[in-house]
C-alpha cells in the first residue's frame, strides 16, 4: 500500500520572539492523498501560511521548525539538505503564494521569470522555453499569451498576475501544488474563475492540492477534505462534505456561521466573538475556550485531544470525549 503523497505528523514551527516563544505551528498532523484537494482552514493568524512555509521548508528567521516530520512520497523533507530540497520546489511540489505582486520580481518579465522555473529543473531553455511558456499561459486562461511574455508583473491585474503565478507553479507539472488564499483581494468574479482554474488544473495534471483560506464558502464545493485550524492546531478535520453539512467543533460551527447564504436572507451572518488569542501567551486548556459558546469548567484548564469519529474524522473538542457526538438537549455544564 502506498503512503500518503504528503504526511505532516507532529510539526511544531516556532518563532523567537522579544516577549517569548510565539508557537505559529503546534503539532499538527494532517496528510494529502495523491490528486485529492485538502482545504486548510481557519482564520487569519490560526497558523495556515506558516504550515505551508514549513512543509516547503521556507522558513526563515527568527522562525524554525522545533520538531516533526513532513513526509513527501515516503520521504521526510525535514532530514534533506538544502541542494535537494531546491529541485524538490517547483519540481515535484510547488507553491502559489497569497500576494503575487510582492512575489513575482518585478524587474524581469513574465516569459524570463516563467524561463527560469524551466531552466532550473532542466524541463526546457531557449525557444523551447518561450513556446512552453505561451502553453502554459494559454493553458491559464491568459488572452494574447505571446505578447503578455513581454509584460512586467505591475503592467498585469491581480487576477492575470495570480494566473502567471500558477503557470510558474504548474511549469514543472508538480505532484503537489500549495496554494496559499489564491483568491485573496480579487472581487468574486475573478475568486471563481480562479476556483475554477484550480479544479481544471487538478483534474487535467492530476496533481494533489493543498489549498489554505478563511473562507469555507468559497472552497466547499472545490475540497475534498478540511482541516480545521485554530490557534496553531488542528481542531476538526473530515470529508468537506460531513463538515459542511454537520460540523462538529464549535469553532467550524462559528466559521460556517460567517458564510452569507445567497438567497436565505432569513439566515443571519453571526460573527465569531472575541479573536485569536496571542500566540505568545496561550491558554492553558482548549485554546477557543476564551471565544467558545459551549465551553465547560473543564475547557479552561485541559488541553482536548484528537478524538476520532469514524471515517477519518477526528475532533478536539471534549464535547465528543464519551458518546462521540454531542447531544443538543444534554446539559452543557
Amino acid at each position: 500500500m502506498k503512503p500518503p503523497l504528503l504526511e505532516v505528523r507532529d510539526l511544531h514551527t516556532q518563532f523567537a520572539t522579544y516577549r517569548g516563544r510565539l508557537r505559529a505551528v503546534d503539532g499538527v498532523d494532517l496528510t494529502v492523498e495523491r490528486g485529492e484537494t485538502l482545504a486548510l482552514v481557519g482564520e487569519s493568524g490560526c497558523g495556515k501560511s506558516v504550515t505551508a512555509l514549513s512543509i516547503m521548508r521556507l522558513v526563515r528567521r527568527p522562525g524554525r521548525i522545533a520538531r516533526g516530520q513532513v513526509r513527501f512520497e515516503g520521504e521526510d523533507l525535514l532530514r534533506k539538505p538544502e541542494r535537494e530540497m531546491r529541485q524538490i520546489r517547483g519540481g515535484r511540489m510547488a507553491m502559489v503564494f497569497q500576494d503575487p505582486l510582492s512575489t513575482l520580481n518585478p524587474t524581469f518579465t513574465v516569459e524570463a521569470q516563467i524561463a527560469e522555473s524551466l531552466r532550473i529543473h532542466g524541463v526546457a531553455r531557449g525557444t523551447a522555453a518561450r513556446e512552453r511558456s505561451i502553453e502554459l499561459l494559454e493553458a491559464m486562461g491568459i488572452p494574447a499569451a505571446r505578447e503578455r511574455l513581454r509584460s512586467y508583473p505591475h503592467e498585469l491585474s491581480g487576477g492575470m498576475r495570480q494566473r502567471v503565478m500558477m503557470a510558474i507553479a504548474t511549469s514543472c507539472e508538480p505532484d503537489l501544488l500549495i496554494a496559499d488564499e489564491p483568491t485573496t483581494a480579487l472581487d468574486v468574479t475573478l475568486q471563481a474563475q480562479i476556483m475554477d482554474l484550480l479544479a481544471r488544473v487538478k483534474e487535467e495534471r492530476g496533481l494533489a492540492i493543498l489549498l489554505i483560506t478563511h473562507d469555507l464558502g468559497i472552497v466547499s464545493q472545490f475540497s475534498d477534505r478540511a482541516a480545521v485550524m485554530y490557534a496553531g492546531q488542528i481542531v476538526e478535520q473530515g470529508l468537506m462534505a460531513d463538515l459542511v453539512t454537520e460540523p462538529l467543533h464549535p469553532y467550524t460551527q462559528g466559521l460556517l456561521e460567517c458564510v452569507p447564504r445567497l438567497g436565505r436572507p432569513e439566515m443571519a451572518i453571526t460573527p465569531i466573538d472575541g479573536s485569536v488569542p496571542d500566540m505568545v501567551a496561550l491558554p492553558a486548556g482548549c485554546r477557543f475556550a476564551p471565544r467558545c459558546p459551549k465551553a465547560m469548567d473543564r475547557c479552561a484548564a485541559e488541553m482536548p485531544e484528537q478524538l476520532p469519529q469514524g471515517g477519518g474524522r477526528t475532533v478536539r473538542c471534549f464535547l465528543y470525549e464519551e458518546s462521540g457526538a454531542w447531544d443538543e438537549g444534554q446539559d452543557e455544564g
